[in-house]
């Protein structure tokens, strides 16, 4: 095998991805700290055609090296923007879109048996590094998503857990829109 030059990989452009027709995810990162998180999610939304992030509470915004560093310019494809009070931008979004935080909760659906219906979109809300997603915003949401854990450990680091929720939503969506 080969390993294959940028060149060949086929990307789309800037303009290109603007245009394409978006994964029906939009995500909420709620009060991050790290710059390097916020830019891997970044770099994630990019790789698989998110329609908007949303940056909430202390959440830093682009232009900023330490995003830009880790996001290798995903802030120039991926939508995003900020909004102060992320219980308030639920809210609104609520009307469009089934809102799921990624969290650990009682009653929370594990992420292995979760099956996205077509017919809606979602927001992922995403959580503070040491506190997660707050209380008030977990109470607004329609639900909640975990991934299972089998370790020692309590959590996965954000840019981590968006990875893996992505990549499982993408995929679940991608299988049921070829059945459709």
């Amino acid at each position: 095998m080969r390993k294959l030059k940028n060149s060949e990989l086929d990307r789309l452009d800037i303009d290109q991805f603007k245009s394409a027709s978006k994964t029906p995810l939009v995500l909420v990162l709620d009060n991050i700290r790290s710059l390097n998180n916020i830019g891997s999610v970044f770099r994630t939304a990019d790789a698989f055609l998110i329609e908007k992030i949303y940056l909430c509470g202390i959440t830093a915004t682009p232009p900023h090296k330490d995003i830009h560093k880790t996001a290798l310019g995903a802030t120039e494809s991926v939508t995003w923007e900020y909004k102060k009070d992320t219980a308030d931008l639920i809210a609104e979004l609520q009307k469009d879109y089934v809102c799921l935080a990624v969290e650990q909760t009682e009653n929370a659906t594990p992420l292995n048996h979760f099956i996205p219906e077509t017919s809606n979109k979602y927001a992922l809300v995403f959580g503070n590094e040491v506190k997660g997603v707050s209380q008030e915003v977990v109470d607004s949401c329609h639900g909640v998503l975990e991934i299972p854990q089998y370790g020692t450990k309590h959590s996965l680091n954000i840019s981590v857990s968006a990875g893996v929720v992505i990549w499982d939503l993408w995929s679940k969506l991608q299988l049921a829109s070829k059945k459709n």
